[in-house]
């Protein structure tokens, strides 16, 4: 599935759209900024898997601090059969600069 912006994906936590939203990186990433995202470390998400596996047709936004390990996370989750997985692109970083303008 396409990728996702970091506009498109504000708008749509500003709407409050309804989608399983995962932030990748690790506990004291998040810990120290986060955007209300499930928080599941890449190195955790095979163990995390069968939490996961009654969403495999749902929307999955994974993002970490500038979209590699969430790019990670969409092919790992991909390749486990999830079909709605997008990336955000530019991750928090890219996030928080546009809240910035």
């Amino acid at each position: 599935m396409e990728d996702i912006t970091v506009e498109e994906l504000k708008s749509r936590l500003d709407q409050k759209d309804q989608f399983i939203f995962i932030d990748v990186r690790e506990e004291w990433e998040y810990e120290e900024d986060n955007l209300g995202a499930d928080n599941i470390p890449l190195s955790h998400l095979p163990h995390q898997l069968t939490d996961l596996e009654n969403k495999k047709n749902e929307e999955i936004i994974v993002h970490c601090r500038s979209g590699a390990r969430s790019g990670n996370a969409k092919k790992f989750l991909e390749s486990k059969g999830f079909s709605k997985v997008r990336n955000v692109l530019g991750g928090i970083l890219a996030y928080r600069e546009l809240e910035d303008e």
